[in-house]
Protein backbone atom coordinates (compact mmCIF):
# COMPACT_ATOMS: atom_id res chain seq x y z
CA UNK A 1 0.00 0.00 0.00
CA UNK A 2 1.31 3.14 -1.46
CA UNK A 3 2.22 5.80 1.12
CA UNK A 4 3.20 9.29 0.28
CA UNK A 5 4.83 12.55 2.63
CA UNK A 6 0.77 14.19 2.34
CA UNK A 7 -0.49 10.87 4.63
CA UNK A 8 1.58 12.23 7.38
CA UNK A 9 -0.17 15.31 7.77
CA UNK A 10 -3.33 13.62 8.37
CA UNK A 11 -2.15 10.64 10.80
CA UNK A 12 0.60 11.64 12.46
CA UNK A 13 0.68 15.04 14.43
CA UNK A 14 2.99 16.84 12.18
CA UNK A 15 2.47 19.74 9.79
CA UNK A 16 4.05 21.46 7.11
CA UNK A 17 6.80 23.81 7.66
CA UNK A 18 8.07 23.59 3.74
CA UNK A 19 6.43 21.88 0.98
CA UNK A 20 4.94 22.16 -2.50
CA UNK A 21 2.12 19.62 -4.08
CA UNK A 22 5.10 17.86 -5.64
CA UNK A 23 7.01 17.40 -2.75
CA UNK A 24 4.25 15.76 -0.81
CA UNK A 25 3.54 13.42 -3.85
CA UNK A 26 6.47 12.18 -2.73
CA UNK A 27 6.45 8.17 -2.20
CA UNK A 28 7.97 6.87 1.44
CA UNK A 29 9.19 3.96 1.04
CA UNK A 30 10.30 2.03 4.06
CA UNK A 31 8.96 2.30 7.58
CA UNK A 32 12.61 2.70 9.02
CA UNK A 33 13.02 6.60 10.72
CA UNK A 34 17.14 7.76 10.72
CA UNK A 35 18.03 10.04 13.63
CA UNK A 36 21.16 11.72 11.68
CA UNK A 37 23.57 12.04 14.30
CA UNK A 38 27.04 10.80 13.00
CA UNK A 39 25.94 12.90 9.47
CA UNK A 40 26.32 15.99 11.51
CA UNK A 41 29.93 14.58 11.95
CA UNK A 42 30.36 14.48 8.48
CA UNK A 43 30.01 10.57 8.97
CA UNK A 44 27.95 9.22 5.44
CA UNK A 45 29.22 5.96 4.94
CA UNK A 46 26.04 3.79 6.17
CA UNK A 47 23.90 6.83 5.92
CA UNK A 48 20.16 5.76 4.11
CA UNK A 49 18.85 8.77 2.21
CA UNK A 50 15.81 7.04 1.43
CA UNK A 51 14.34 7.05 5.35
CA UNK A 52 12.26 9.68 7.07
CA UNK A 53 14.81 12.16 8.86
CA UNK A 54 14.20 12.79 12.08
CA UNK A 55 15.27 15.62 14.33
CA UNK A 56 15.51 16.15 17.82
CA UNK A 57 16.88 18.13 20.46
CA UNK A 58 20.23 16.32 20.87
CA UNK A 59 20.31 16.23 16.32
CA UNK A 60 19.24 20.81 16.50
CA UNK A 61 21.82 21.42 19.63
CA UNK A 62 24.86 19.93 17.40
CA UNK A 63 23.97 21.67 14.07
CA UNK A 64 22.56 24.92 16.14
CA UNK A 65 26.43 24.71 17.18
CA UNK A 66 27.70 25.12 13.94
CA UNK A 67 28.69 28.19 11.95
CA UNK A 68 26.28 29.14 9.02
CA UNK A 69 28.34 27.69 6.67
CA UNK A 70 29.16 24.50 8.21
CA UNK A 71 25.10 23.80 9.00
CA UNK A 72 24.62 24.72 5.24
CA UNK A 73 27.10 22.08 3.71
CA UNK A 74 26.09 19.24 6.48
CA UNK A 75 22.37 19.75 5.29
CA UNK A 76 23.03 20.15 1.52
CA UNK A 77 24.90 17.01 1.83
CA UNK A 78 22.14 14.81 4.13
CA UNK A 79 19.24 16.06 1.81
CA UNK A 80 18.93 13.52 -1.10
CA UNK A 81 16.68 13.30 -3.78
CA UNK A 82 15.25 9.98 -2.63
CA UNK A 83 14.69 11.38 1.33
CA UNK A 84 11.00 11.87 1.37
CA UNK A 85 10.94 14.18 4.44
CA UNK A 86 12.72 15.92 7.13
CA UNK A 87 11.13 16.04 10.12
CA UNK A 88 11.71 18.65 13.50
CA UNK A 89 10.49 17.36 16.28
CA UNK A 90 9.53 19.21 19.78
CA UNK A 91 8.38 22.49 18.18
CA UNK A 92 12.33 23.48 17.77
CA UNK A 93 13.18 26.15 15.25
CA UNK A 94 14.36 25.77 11.92
CA UNK A 95 17.22 27.09 10.89
CA UNK A 96 17.50 29.05 7.64
CA UNK A 97 19.93 26.77 5.98
CA UNK A 98 17.50 24.13 6.48
CA UNK A 99 15.21 25.78 4.18
CA UNK A 100 17.52 27.09 1.99
CA UNK A 101 19.03 23.12 1.60
CA UNK A 102 15.36 22.10 1.74
CA UNK A 103 14.26 24.31 -1.23
CA UNK A 104 17.29 23.21 -3.18
CA UNK A 105 17.58 19.65 -3.00
CA UNK A 106 13.75 19.57 -3.07
CA UNK A 107 12.73 18.25 0.09
CA UNK A 108 9.49 18.66 2.24
CA UNK A 109 10.52 19.97 6.05
CA UNK A 110 7.95 19.21 8.08
CA UNK A 111 7.36 20.69 12.15
CA UNK A 112 5.88 18.60 15.46
CA UNK A 113 5.18 19.75 18.88
CA UNK A 114 6.02 16.35 19.56
CA UNK A 115 8.63 14.52 22.24
CA UNK A 116 10.94 12.71 19.55
CA UNK A 117 10.81 9.04 20.97
CA UNK A 118 6.73 9.54 21.20
CA UNK A 119 6.73 10.77 17.53
CA UNK A 120 9.43 8.32 16.48
CA UNK A 121 7.02 5.44 17.33
CA UNK A 122 3.71 7.50 16.11
CA UNK A 123 5.63 7.36 12.47
CA UNK A 124 7.23 3.85 12.78
CA UNK A 125 3.65 2.13 14.17
CA UNK A 126 1.80 4.17 11.13
CA UNK A 127 4.41 3.39 8.59
CA UNK A 128 4.52 -0.41 9.51
CA UNK A 129 0.77 -1.07 9.14
CA UNK A 130 0.63 1.01 6.30
CA UNK A 131 3.58 -0.37 4.34
CA UNK A 132 3.28 -4.14 5.51
CA UNK A 133 3.12 -6.96 2.72
CA UNK A 134 -0.41 -7.82 2.73
CA UNK A 135 -2.17 -11.13 2.36
CA UNK A 136 -5.51 -12.08 1.31
CA UNK A 137 -7.69 -14.79 3.26
CA UNK A 138 -10.72 -16.44 2.58
CA UNK A 139 -13.00 -15.58 5.89
CA UNK A 140 -14.81 -13.33 7.86
CA UNK A 141 -13.81 -12.08 10.45
CA UNK A 142 -15.24 -10.73 13.65
CA UNK A 143 -14.59 -8.38 17.04
CA UNK A 144 -16.34 -11.00 19.21
CA UNK A 145 -16.54 -9.41 22.92
CA UNK A 146 -13.02 -7.44 21.57
CA UNK A 147 -11.65 -10.20 20.58
CA UNK A 148 -10.40 -10.56 16.96
CA UNK A 149 -11.96 -13.82 15.37
CA UNK A 150 -11.51 -15.52 11.54
CA UNK A 151 -13.77 -17.72 10.56
CA UNK A 152 -13.02 -19.96 7.99
CA UNK A 153 -14.32 -23.08 6.33
CA UNK A 154 -15.81 -24.44 3.02
CA UNK A 155 -17.49 -22.29 0.19
CA UNK A 156 -21.31 -22.47 1.02
CA UNK A 157 -20.64 -23.40 5.11
CA UNK A 158 -22.34 -20.76 6.41
CA UNK A 159 -19.71 -18.74 6.92
CA UNK A 160 -21.18 -15.37 6.16
CA UNK A 161 -24.68 -16.05 7.82
CA UNK A 162 -22.96 -17.08 11.01
CA UNK A 163 -21.33 -13.74 10.93
CA UNK A 164 -24.49 -12.08 10.37
CA UNK A 165 -26.07 -13.87 13.14
CA UNK A 166 -23.27 -12.44 15.33
CA UNK A 167 -23.52 -9.14 14.19
CA UNK A 168 -27.56 -9.95 14.92
CA UNK A 169 -26.07 -10.69 18.88
CA UNK A 170 -24.44 -7.15 19.23
CA UNK A 171 -20.57 -8.23 17.67
CA UNK A 172 -18.97 -6.22 15.07
CA UNK A 173 -17.99 -7.57 11.58
CA UNK A 174 -14.54 -6.22 10.12
CA UNK A 175 -14.00 -8.14 6.94
CA UNK A 176 -16.20 -10.35 5.03
CA UNK A 177 -15.19 -13.29 2.33
CA UNK A 178 -11.48 -11.60 1.78
CA UNK A 179 -9.57 -10.28 4.92
CA UNK A 180 -6.56 -8.91 3.91
CA UNK A 181 -4.17 -9.49 6.69
CA UNK A 182 -0.18 -8.72 7.47
CA UNK A 183 2.22 -8.97 10.76
CA UNK A 184 1.98 -5.50 12.64
CA UNK A 185 5.04 -6.62 14.47
CA UNK A 186 6.99 -10.26 14.88
CA UNK A 187 3.74 -11.73 17.26
CA UNK A 188 0.80 -9.38 15.86
CA UNK A 189 -1.19 -10.44 13.37
CA UNK A 190 -4.01 -7.59 12.31
CA UNK A 191 -6.75 -8.07 9.27
CA UNK A 192 -8.50 -5.63 7.45
CA UNK A 193 -11.33 -5.82 4.90
CA UNK A 194 -10.74 -4.85 1.16
CA UNK A 195 -11.46 -1.01 0.09
CA UNK A 196 -14.37 -2.76 -2.54
CA UNK A 197 -16.12 -5.15 0.08
CA UNK A 198 -16.06 -2.51 3.51
CA UNK A 199 -18.95 -2.63 5.51
CA UNK A 200 -20.53 -5.45 2.92
CA UNK A 201 -21.51 -8.99 3.04
CA UNK A 202 -22.90 -11.34 0.87
CA UNK A 203 -26.27 -13.66 2.23
CA UNK A 204 -27.03 -16.10 -0.57
CA UNK A 205 -30.55 -15.97 -2.05
CA UNK A 206 -30.27 -12.06 -0.24
CA UNK A 207 -27.33 -11.09 -2.46
CA UNK A 208 -25.05 -8.37 -0.75
CA UNK A 209 -25.91 -6.04 1.77
CA UNK A 210 -24.43 -2.66 4.16
CA UNK A 211 -24.45 -3.96 7.49
CA UNK A 212 -23.02 -0.43 8.36
CA UNK A 213 -26.43 1.21 6.51
CA UNK A 214 -28.68 -1.84 8.44
CA UNK A 215 -27.20 -2.37 11.59
CA UNK A 216 -25.58 1.44 12.01
CA UNK A 217 -21.99 2.24 12.96
CA UNK A 218 -21.66 -0.03 16.22
CA UNK A 219 -21.93 -3.39 13.56
CA UNK A 220 -18.92 -2.88 12.05
CA UNK A 221 -14.96 -2.33 12.96
CA UNK A 222 -12.74 -0.84 10.35
CA UNK A 223 -9.69 -3.28 11.46
CA UNK A 224 -8.97 -5.75 14.24
CA UNK A 225 -5.77 -7.76 15.65
CA UNK A 226 -6.63 -11.53 14.32
CA UNK A 227 -6.22 -13.74 17.43
CA UNK A 228 -8.57 -17.11 16.88
CA UNK A 229 -8.90 -18.76 13.61
CA UNK A 230 -12.53 -20.75 13.94
CA UNK A 231 -12.51 -23.49 10.70
CA UNK A 232 -16.33 -24.54 10.24
CA UNK A 233 -16.29 -27.89 8.70
CA UNK A 234 -19.26 -30.46 7.72
CA UNK A 235 -19.74 -33.24 10.65
CA UNK A 236 -19.22 -36.68 9.76
CA UNK A 237 -19.09 -39.25 11.88
CA UNK A 238 -15.68 -40.73 10.53
CA UNK A 239 -13.76 -37.54 11.67
CA UNK A 240 -12.21 -36.77 15.16
CA UNK A 241 -13.06 -33.50 16.29
CA UNK A 242 -11.47 -32.59 19.90
CA UNK A 243 -14.01 -32.76 22.89
CA UNK A 244 -11.62 -31.61 25.80
CA UNK A 245 -10.08 -28.22 24.21
CA UNK A 246 -6.70 -29.40 24.25
CA UNK A 247 -6.07 -30.33 20.72
CA UNK A 248 -3.55 -27.11 20.06
CA UNK A 249 -4.30 -26.60 16.81
CA UNK A 250 -2.72 -23.55 14.97
CA UNK A 251 -2.12 -21.83 11.56
CA UNK A 252 0.40 -19.73 9.99
CA UNK A 253 -0.47 -17.12 8.40
CA UNK A 254 1.46 -13.95 6.98
CA UNK A 255 4.65 -15.56 9.04
CA UNK A 256 2.46 -15.35 12.86
CA UNK A 257 0.84 -18.45 14.52
CA UNK A 258 -2.38 -18.14 16.03
CA UNK A 259 -4.88 -20.98 17.46
CA UNK A 260 -7.54 -22.60 15.65
CA UNK A 261 -10.14 -24.44 16.35
CA UNK A 262 -12.10 -26.68 14.41
CA UNK A 263 -16.12 -26.78 14.49
CA UNK A 264 -18.64 -29.43 13.27
CA UNK A 265 -22.04 -28.02 11.45
CA UNK A 266 -24.98 -29.74 11.30
CA UNK A 267 -28.39 -29.08 10.83
CA UNK A 268 -29.72 -28.24 14.47
CA UNK A 269 -26.39 -26.53 15.90
CA UNK A 270 -26.60 -22.76 16.22
CA UNK A 271 -22.78 -22.37 15.36
CA UNK A 272 -23.04 -18.01 16.33
CA UNK A 273 -23.70 -19.39 20.16
CA UNK A 274 -20.71 -21.96 19.66
CA UNK A 275 -18.58 -19.63 18.27
CA UNK A 276 -19.38 -16.83 21.12
CA UNK A 277 -18.87 -19.88 23.57
CA UNK A 278 -15.13 -20.55 22.18
CA UNK A 279 -14.43 -17.08 21.58
CA UNK A 280 -14.91 -16.49 25.98
CA UNK A 281 -13.12 -19.84 26.55
CA UNK A 282 -10.00 -18.73 24.81
CA UNK A 283 -9.93 -15.41 26.59
CA UNK A 284 -10.54 -17.25 29.96
CA UNK A 285 -7.48 -19.05 28.83
CA UNK A 286 -5.64 -16.37 27.98
CA UNK A 287 -6.55 -14.62 31.52
CA UNK A 288 -5.32 -18.28 33.37
CA UNK A 289 -8.41 -20.31 33.94
CA UNK A 290 -8.28 -23.00 31.62
CA UNK A 291 -11.62 -25.76 31.61
CA UNK A 292 -10.06 -28.77 30.30
CA UNK A 293 -6.67 -28.69 33.28
CA UNK A 294 -9.44 -27.83 36.20
CA UNK A 295 -11.44 -31.07 34.89
CA UNK A 296 -8.31 -33.52 34.59
CA UNK A 297 -7.52 -32.42 37.97
CA UNK A 298 -11.45 -33.00 39.11
CA UNK A 299 -10.89 -36.61 37.12
CA UNK A 300 -7.35 -37.26 39.01
CA UNK A 301 -8.89 -36.32 42.26
CA UNK A 302 -11.55 -39.14 41.79
CA UNK A 303 -9.79 -41.65 40.33
CA UNK A 304 -7.52 -41.07 43.69
CA UNK A 305 -10.08 -41.29 45.84
CA UNK A 306 -11.72 -44.48 44.41
CA UNK A 307 -8.06 -46.24 44.68
CA UNK A 308 -8.75 -45.58 48.28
Amino acid sequence: MAVFVKDLIDNVRVSSAYSTEILLEKEITTSDITRPGLEMTGYFDYYAPERIQLMGMKEWSYLMAMTSHNRYQVLRRMFQPETPVVIVARGLEIPEEMFQAAEEKGIAIFQSQSATSRLAGELSSYLDSRLAKRTSVHGVLMDIYGMGVLIQGDSGIGKSETGLELVKRGHRIVADDRVDVYAKDDVTLWGEPAEILRHLLEIRGVGIIDIMSLYGASAVKESSEVQLAIYLENYDTGKVFDRLGNSGDSIEIAGITIPQIRIPVKTGRNISVVIEAAAMNYRSKQMGFDATKEFEKRLGSLIESNKE
